[in-house]
């Protein structure tokens, strides 16, 4: 199978071709995942939660996250290797290019942060010299004491301008890929068909051009909470690689999400 680039999500959206993404923190799970056909693999910062057992992802550090991409890296051949940049990172460009120099040099092929407008000088910045961008609205994970919790995003419609004014203006300043997670269906619709770059939900609806989730929840062993927007494919196949096919099959063909797993 022939490596999954931006450029071959980019010919999928023009195709209407969905495509599907999960995390990924070892190297057994991510060649496991990547020899059933997934098209990217996210190093998230989520490890904080799922792999360390903290409350949030506050606490992961660079470090950790390039630790775990190394490990992914190695067992990698086809899908795309995101790794996300943690909380304060990236609070100037200049950090935000040490830090993702970092990750690109632990084997990802993209870097991931969240945030809208303040992000648009630092995005430049890093693709002008040769670090591919995700960027990350909505739900953003690493905002949630300022957000009060995690709660749905762009509900209202002075926050869904909002959100869809930063996607068009991370688009121009050359970012190639965008997550947006816990926003309501016909905002991530709405998103999806302005933007020409591909497009990732997760709690988004199904409009977006891929889906994302992860792999502890499409397990079914996340600890106390699994989202509503995600879906515990092993208990439903029984076998964790029949899992990760369902997930891709269901992603491919449009029964997931389902609107059980989304919000309006």
């Amino acid at each position: 199978m022939s490596k999954v680039t931006s450029s071959t999500l980019f010919k999928y959206k023009q195709e209407g071709k969905k495509f599907s993404a999960l995390t990924a923190y070892d190297s057994s799970f991510a060649s496991a995942f990547d020899q059933e056909g997934i098209d990217v693999l996210l190093v998230g910062d989520s490890l904080g939660m799922v792999v360390q057992g903290k409350a949030d992802t506050i606490p992961v550090t660079n470090q950790d996250v390039a630790y775990h991409t190394r490990c992914v890296s190695n067992a990698v051949d086809r899908a795309l290797l995101i790794a996300d940049m943690p909380f304060m990172s990236y609070a100037t460009p200049e950090q935000a290019m040490t830090n993702a120099t970092e990750l690109m040099q632990a084997g990802a092929s993209m870097i991931k942060m969240e945030g809208g407008h303040w992000l648009l000088e630092t995005i430049t910045m890093l693709t002008e010299r040769g670090i591919p961008v995700c960027a990350h609205l909505g739900l953003t994970p690493q905002s949630v004491h300022v957000f009060g919790g995690f709660k749905i995003q762009g509900r209202d419609e002075e926050n869904a301008k909002r959100i869809i004014e930063e996607a068009k203006a991370i688009e121009k300043a050359g970012a190639q890929l965008l997550v947006l997670e816990c926003i309501p269906t016909d905002l991530a619709k709405t998103i999806t068909e302005t933007l020409s770059i591909p497009v990732i939900g997760i709690g988004a609806g199904a409009d977006t051009d891929g889906q994302i989730l992860v792999m502890h929840d499409i397990f079914g062993i996340s600890s106390g909470y699994i989202p509503r927007f995600s879906k515990n494919y092993l208990s439903q196949t029984g076998d964790i690689r029949l899992a990760v096919k369902a997930f891709i099959q269901e992603v491919s063909d449009g029964t997931f999400p389902s609107e059980s797993h989304t919000f309006n």
